[in-house]
């Protein structure tokens, strides 16, 4: 195992212990952003489903509206130049709110008409009808506009999240997890090599006590063989260590 392959730590139980709460956070932080990448994914397919749904309404209400404008020229003749004339501001503007989707921001858009009808009295001579009609089919494609950029924009969106998140779950799942289980391999082993170490330096002391103790215990013995000995040699020479006198009678 090179050193690369692994985290560059001493070998030790508090390394040990480290390195498996970090190989636990790892494990929690991988579930957590796979549970992540699985929600967006999901919202990922619900939005391109309204994308297609959004795309072929749009192609209907265009076409509608085309055949209005059409219809209302025909009936009111040229009305571009007056319409430009009484345009001051816009009448229908678009705001943004934010939608969350598992930690992730997307943006929403949303139309609204803001003041009256400024185009109300146009067409009164003739054509009120078409152009009544020219007004509500623009108004609705506008509508269907705004809501397939909002989707459009989310789509995009999500597409980079879910790049960002996946990259992130496949870095823990094949690079940070292994190189923590590595890790703790080699410090597992490294244990158990000092304890190996250290039984075998052990049992070699107990075995150097054990000759030493035997070596002890027969000097023992034998000086008290050789008190023995000397008791013995002590006892047989009584005699001409104690001489009684002769006596006379």
């Amino acid at each position: 195992m090179s050193g690369k392959d692994r985290i560059p730590i001493f070998p030790s139980r508090g390394a040990q212990t480290l390195m498996k709460g970090r190989l636990k956070g790892a494990q929690t932080g991988h579930s957590l952003l796979k549970k992540k990448a699985d929600a967006l994914q999901m919202r990922f397919r619900l939005i391109l489903g309204k994308i297609i749904e959004t795309k072929t309404l749009m192609g209907e209400v265009m076409k509608e509206a085309s055949f209005s404008l059409a219809e209302a020229k025909f009936a009111s003749g040229d009305f571009n130049q007056q319409i430009l004339q009484n345009v001051n501001r816009a009448q229908i503007k678009v705001r943004t709110k934010k939608d969350n989707v598992a930690g992730v921001s997307l943006p929403v858009f949303e139309s609204y008409q803001e003041g009256g009808d400024s185009y109300e009295l146009t067409g009164l001579a003739r054509g009120g009808q078409q152009l009544a009609k020219l007004k509500k089919n623009y108004q609705k494609a506008i509508s269907v506009l705004v809501d397939l950029a909002s989707l459009q924009t989310s789509f995009v969106t999500l597409d980079e999240a879910i790049k960002i998140t996946n990259r992130r779950v496949n870095a823990i799942e094949h690079v940070i997890i292994p190189r923590i289980e590595r890790t703790l391999a080699y410090i597992v082993s490294e244990l158990d090599e000092l304890e190996r170490e250290e039984f075998y330096r052990l049992k070699k002391i107990q075995d150097k006590k054990k000759v030493i103790r035997a070596k002890a215990e027969k000097i023992a013995a034998e000086k008290k063989r050789l008190g023995k000995l000397e008791e013995l040699a002590a006892s047989n020479n009584i005699f001409d260590e104690h001489h009684d006198e002769d006596l006379l009678f």
